[in-house]
């Protein structure tokens, strides 16, 4: 859903931040801003600063920062659009009907009606189970033990032997081919046409935090090849950056998600009460999901399957979690294959006592590295500790890594210090035989990685010094900054200094959509190296706007056509302006 620039801005604006911050943060007011302890990390010193001037927040330690949007968003895992409503309904200002630009509403229509579309194919798919045609579907899900609340709840369905029902169904509601493509549920080709892309399976609606239905899964009846089908990817529907069960399970009280493999066990676990179990959707645990799980958790308790597949899976799945910050834990199903199985047999209560005998993820992937050496030999465990110790090494924070090296020790009845010893001497040894690998891609992306950081750098200064803008605007323009993201703030901000009406908060109104509003809201607030004199301050920041203007050259002439004068002429302009760039003094207020 869009709204025009003035209504969010009417509404960020009549929401004071620090008001609103205030009922979830103590807040302390210390010279123009005000402190508290940062709500996003634990801290005992306070870090998170809230501007009244700029109407935005920071933290110091985490780097968490935004508007007053973005706080509610991450604090109460809104969406734009939901802590929009909310500020509006606080604030008492009446939400107009959705206002959209030409691009935008060509965009939020074909949405709108895949949306549609899908909703409809999943009520059809659940009345087909109900009815005479769909028996072997419901007799499977009773088979399943599922209640009939329980198939309501999760809006499960079936999809008839008629590979075209679908199809002519949605034909006779008057959605045309295309749209139904679009929408992934039918293939078309020259030989057969238009067909269903399910057809006698037991249908698990897909739907997004919002429960809207964005996708399907489907199980066979019978033997026929793939065991489970999902929907292809589409405008809605991308199943690296979904899970499925999220839209009941980011409502749990539960600080932790149980994450699964399949529909089945999420389905079974909500059913015996287990309502934060989600799953991904046919596919390995991506790094988009484990920062989408970041959003509502920091705790994940992985219930994969008890075979060899489910443990390889869990171990792919902890360095993915951890990379993101959050902490994962085994969840073993022993004797039984998942927790489907393993709740039928044993109940809720057994389950909820493997959750507190929940193997450390890090442990756990010990206890199956055990599996490749003779504990029984001394020449095996010592190899085995060897291996140990290089993958202890891998811990960056010395607290973090000197807190496993105890656990290990004990678990493995070694001494504290002598193992400590071996984690230092393999650390040096990596570091000494550790060959260069691929060194010009190496360099390349060093280069970029500071292509973006000389960006954002320079565009928080421009917020923090408006003297800067005055002394670089006729040399550094919004064009010269890379991605779209950073061009349109840098266009932006622009305007706003032109008009003298310099409102950061203010600009991140123009992206609502979540993933674009957070990494906005860092641009303002990238860490500026900390630099004694003022003379340091000016010639970092001179290096900042050269290396901007330079990168932006050499992204000008990589994608110059031959033919092109009049861009070449542009270039010639842009490389005479660096000139007059390296020659210029840069002051800071």
């Amino acid at each position: 859903m869009y709204y025009s620039d003035e209504i969010i801005e009417e509404v960020r604006s009549r929401n004071d931040i620090v008001d609103v911050i205030s009922s979830y943060v103590k807040l302390q007011k210390k010279g123009s801003s005000y402190f508290g302890l940062c709500p996003f990390h634990n801290e005992k010193s306070p870090s998170f600063s809230v501007s009244r001037g700029k109407q935005m927040y920071y933290c110091f330690g985490c780097g968490a920062g935004g508007n007053v949007f973005t706080f509610l968003m991450e604090y109460e895992n809104y969406t734009f659009q939901e802590a929009l409503k909310y500020l509006a309904d606080k604030a008492g200002v009446e939400l107009p009907q959705t206002e959209y630009s030409a691009q935008a509403k060509e965009r939020a229509d074909l949405k709108a009606i895949l949306l549609e579309i899908n909703k409809i194919a999943a009520q059809y798919f659940y009345v087909q189970l109900k009815s005479s045609k769909g028996e072997a579907g419901l007799s499977y899900l009773k088979r399943r033990e599922l209640s009939d609340d329980t198939i309501k709840a999760f809006g499960l369905g079936y999809s008839n032997k008629y590979s075209d029902d679908l199809y002519r169904y949605l034909k006779e509601r008057g959605y045309k081919d295309e749209m139904i493509a679009k929408a992934g549920l039918i293939s078309i080709d020259e030989r057969h046409g238009a067909h269903d892309k399910f057809w006698n399976r037991v249908m698990f609606p897909i739907m997004d935090v919002n429960s809207r239905v964005i996708g399907f899964g489907g199980r066979v009846m019978g033997d026929a090849k793939p065991k489970y089908l999902n929907s292809p990817e589409t405008l809605i529907f991308d199943k690296s950056r979904n899970l499925y069960g999220l839209n009941r399970a980011r409502s749990t009280r539960k600080p932790y998600f149980l994450l699964c493999e399949g529909y089945m066990d999420v389905i079974s676990l909500h059913q015996a009460g287990f309502t934060n179990a989600v799953a991904s959707l046919g596919t390995a645990l991506t790094p988009g999901h484990a920062s989408l799980i970041k959003r509502y958790v920091k705790e994940v308790y992985l219930t994969y399957d008890s075979d060899e597949a489910g443990t390889k899976a869990a171990l792919r799945a902890i360095p993915i979690l951890k990379d993101v910050g959050i902490t994962a834990k085994i969840i073993r199903m022993e004797p039984y294959k998942d927790p489907d199985e393993f709740i039928k047999n044993l109940g809720a209560e057994a389950f909820e006592e493997r959750i507190g005998r929940a193997r450390n993820g890090f442990m756990f992937s010990l206890e199956v590295l055990e599996r490749d050496y003779d504990m029984h030999s001394p020449e095996g465990k010592t190899d085995f500790m060897r291996e140990v110790a290089r993958r202890l090494g891998e811990f960056e924070e010395e607290i973090e890594r000197n807190n496993y090296i105890e656990a290990v020790a004990q678990a493995y009845h070694v001494g504290y210090e002598e193992l400590r010893k071996l984690v230092v001497k393999t650390a040096v040894q990596q570091g000494l035989a550790k060959p260069v690998s691929r060194p010009k891609q190496t360099r390349k992306e060093k280069k970029e990685d500071g292509n973006i950081t000389s960006q954002k750098v320079l565009l928080t200064w421009l917020i923090e010094d408006e003297n800067i803008f005055s002394q670089i605007c006729k040399y550094i323009s919004p064009e010269d900054f890379t991605g779209d993201i950073y061009r349109t703030v840098a266009s932006i901000l622009y305007e706003q200094y032109e008009k003298q009406q310099v409102n950061p908060a203010q600009i991140m109104n123009h992206f609502t959509d979540e993933e674009e509003h957070r990494e906005v809201a860092s641009l303002f607030h990238t860490k500026i190296k900390e630099l004694t004199t003022l003379g340091e301050q000016e010639k970092a920041l001179k290096e900042t706007i050269i290396r901007v203007k330079n990168h932006s050259i050499e992204e000008a002439a990589r994608n110059l056509a031959p033919t092109d004068i009049a861009g070449l002429q542009r270039l010639m302009e842009a490389k005479r302006q660096l000139q007059d760039l390296e020659k210029l003094h840069i002051s800071i207020n």
